[in-house]
């Protein structure tokens, strides 16, 4: 835990707290981790930071200019992914679902009329499937868009 350092300071993950967020973005980008990494046609590759145990996605250049920002007063840079529980699990945020949702393995589609139930955080049934990624396995994390295209949300797969 994070408990050591001062509360307010952004500081890279430990490789214990990577391999933490990466076991769980696997989840839903699979081999696509590389992609958020090093994103392809791009010279500034992205690092992660933590701070109050909450995991941010930066690009590196950002951080070098977060640098220069006296300590107490950083918020935050970057776009938040999740936060690491007091057991040590990692929670995604819905603020992940920009950077996760053009990466994501698996995917579904809901229709209209069951929008506003997910929303509201319900199950998708089976009836309210527009379409899915096929060959999407049981248990499986996926991205969850409406019919036009836009991400809603994350999810796991029932059989």
């Amino acid at each position: 835990s994070s408990s050591s350092h001062a509360p307010s300071t952004m500081r890279p993950l430990t490789e214990d707290e990577t391999r933490t967020v990466f076991e769980k973005l696997a989840k839903f980008i699979g081999k696509n981790i590389k992609t958020l990494v090093d994103p392809p046609n791009n010279d500034d590759p992205y690092c992660f930071r933590v701070q109050k145990d909450r995991v941010y996605y930066v690009t590196e250049s950002r951080m070098r200019m977060g640098l220069s920002v006296a300590r107490g007063s950083l918020a935050s840079i970057g776009t938040c992914l999740g936060k690491f529980t007091h057991g040590g699990n990692f929670h995604v945020h819905i603020t992940a679902l920009e950077v996760l949702a053009p990466l994501a393995t698996y995917k579904i589609w809901i229709k209209s009329s069951s929008e506003m139930s997910f929303l509201y955080g319900n199950h998708v049934l089976k009836a309210g499937l527009g379409r899915i990624t096929e060959n999407t396995p049981a248990n499986q994390g996926v991205v969850v868009f409406n019919m036009a295209d836009l991400p809603m949300g994350f999810g796991m797969t029932a059989r």
